[in-house]
């Protein structure tokens, strides 16, 4: 089992089921250390995940009382991991969607260009719904002209590693991309702190309810939640623009390749 010390594995998650310990103790075949984050779970899951801590060395479980939303529980874990002296994290949904095999090969692009983000590029099977390959299609342009074509495959798929210095600065400057705005937003703010994205298709899975499978996805809720994160983003871009334009004029804004 590879490992880095200056890299984590955080898997935020919200009653997930037996499908929490289940991707951590996947990954962790595949990298230590994993902290799992509870965002106010109320299904049993934390204790189940406190008895995998004890029972596999580098996990750590982190509870948080209330449910906030990914991103804020993501951003707790984040800060803890940098009072730790870690400097790059991966992050991994807990519902089974993302490949924990593939955690080395985001971690090796990571150490390849650590002042990069390195995004999941969602590879759809049959099981993937089709209203959200659809709209996710509308989010991803809108992305993209936010970013003026920065170079982000996919605006909202979770599987991702950031540097956590620029991550904490982007997010700290904002109270928002806490819940579902959380993925596309602050990607979207690190591309215009000048952190390129490199990109690495990923095959995404979505296991049936049978399966364990879990969504808090609610397409009215999440959907208006977005729309009002582009409208700030897109009242926000014009701002940007210039040091986008200079970036790439000094060259500095180059994509490296995966």
């Amino acid at each position: 089992m590879p490992g880095d010390p200056r890299r984590l594995v955080i898997i935020p998650s919200f009653n997930a089921g037996w499908r929490a310990p289940e991707v951590v103790r996947n990954a962790r075949k595949h990298w230590g250390p994993v902290w799992i984050v509870t965002d106010g779970a109320t299904d049993g899951t934390p204790a189940l995940l406190d008895a995998l801590a004890r029972e596999l060395p580098d996990v750590r479980t982190i509870h948080l009382p209330l449910n906030r939303g990914k991103g804020a529980a993501v951003l707790e874990a984040v800060k803890l991991a940098a009072g730790a002296g870690f400097t790059h994290f991966l992050c991994l949904d807990s519902d089974g969607q993302h490949p924990e095999d593939r955690i080395p090969q985001f971690m090796e692009a990571s150490q390849r260009h650590p002042d990069a983000m390195i995004l999941g590029k969602p590879v759809f099977g049959p099981d993937a719904p089709l209203i959200r390959v659809l709209w996710r299609k509308n989010s991803n342009a809108l992305t993209a002209l936010e970013t003026l074509g920065g170079g982000i495959g996919d605006s909202l798929f979770g599987m991702r590693v950031y540097p956590i210095a620029p991550f904490l600065s982007v997010m700290q400057e904002t109270a928002w991309a806490r819940r579902f705005d959380f993925d596309p937003e602050a990607a979207v703010r690190l591309s215009w702190r000048g952190v390129p994205a490199v990109n690495l298709d990923t095959p995404v899975r979505y296991p049936s309810p049978d399966d364990g499978g879990v969504s808090h996805f609610r397409y009215l809720r999440d959907n208006l939640l977005l729309t009002w994160m582009h409208l700030r983003l897109l009242a926000a871009w014009p701002f940007h623009i210039p040091s986008i334009f200079w970036r790439r004029y000094r060259n500095i804004d180059e994509r490296p390749s995966p």
